[in-house]
């Protein structure tokens, strides 16, 4: 569609004119000379084929048809301002960018995700899923946030699994997971339903070696010591450098295996994996928010806290 319109100068002319009663005052809100402003209004009146106004000895005043122009031109130019401010806003504020352990990302930030996206449909949202969101050592404390430039306009954030000391970062603790051992319910009605810790002895361990050190990492070792279950070889049975590979099994019915207790919500829901024991062990990591001092403040960046810290919120009191 052709659409023939004045010029928007013209327009904007007109509406300060109308709204101040004066060539001159207009004139001055939009810094030329009385004179551009009457050139400008006769140029509309002309395009038009009618007067705007009534030029009086010492005084403006709108004709009928410029008193019914007036509101349809201010709301026109109320759409142009929010059309380019959206347009600017959208076209300036960059991506946010957020780096994530994969287990965290998969089964606890994507499901919540559609939440944050529909409260900030503007924002261009990118989820990176690495195990380098993981520290290595709880004595070395890492840069969290690999290469971000405050001179940039993307923001750059992290949600790691570590020691939470990070210096030079704004840092808000999400959870520490808390491993249970869970398993297909394949298992409770095989030969050896698992009534007892001491029954596990009769079941395959999967293991999880996703957590580089070994000492961060949720072992079996330590889960039959705190238990009280003797005589049980910890280092036998599969291992899996994913801790959704080790799931997958579970699930198949391969075996128990440890896992975050808030990173299996949805399979215990559905009893896909039960939990057979009311028995977990803690780990000295947890999961943090780790932003830029720097980028703290930014729009989209607080925006993503403020959610991120809503939604632990909303777990803690379920």
């Amino acid at each position: 569609m052709v659409y023939r319109l004045p010029s928007l100068n013209a327009l904007r002319t007109f509406e300060a004119a109308a709204r101040h009663l004066s060539f001159k005052l207009a004139a001055e809100e939009l810094a030329v000379t009385p004179t551009a402003v009457s050139h400008q209004i006769k140029g509309l009146e002309q395009f038009l084929g009618v007067a705007l106004f009534n030029r009086l000895t010492r005084a403006l005043e709108l004709t009928s048809v410029g008193e019914a122009m007036l509101p349809k031109v201010r709301e026109g130019m109320g759409c142009f301002v929010a059309a380019v401010e959206h347009t600017r806003e959208h076209a300036t504020a960059g991506r946010l960018i957020v780096s994530a352990p994969p287990s965290f990302a998969a089964r606890w930030l994507v499901p919540r995700l559609q939440r944050f996206t529909q409260a900030q449909p503007q924002l261009s949202l990118h989820l990176l899923s690495s195990v380098d969101a993981i520290d290595s050592n709880e004595y070395v404390a890492p840069t969290p946030v690999e290469g971000a430039d405050v001179r940039e306009e993307d923001s750059q954030i992290a949600i790691r699994f570590g020691i939470g000391a990070y210096r030079g970062f704004t840092v808000d603790r999400i959870f520490a997971p808390d491993y249970i051992a869970v398993c297909s319910p394949k298992l409770l009605n095989s030969q050896h339903p698992l009534v007892e810790k001491s029954d596990i002895r009769f079941h395959t361990l999967i293991h999880d070696d996703t957590i580089a050190n070994e000492r961060a990492r949720p072992s079996w070792e330590e889960w039959l010591r705190l238990a009280g279950v003797a005589d049980v070889d910890a280092s036998a049975g599969p291992h899996f450098s994913d801790s959704g590979l080790a799931l997958v099994a579970a699930v198949d019915g391969l075996g128990l295996a440890l896992a975050s207790k808030p990173l299996v919500t949805a399979e215990l829901a559905d009893g896909r994996l039960l939990a057979p024991f009311d028995f977990a062990v803690e780990q000295c990591y947890a999961y943090y928010l780790v932003i830029p001092e720097a980028m703290a403040k930014r729009p989209a960046v607080a925006a993503f806290r403020a959610w991120l810290l809503q939604e632990i919120a909303r777990d803690e009191i379920s």
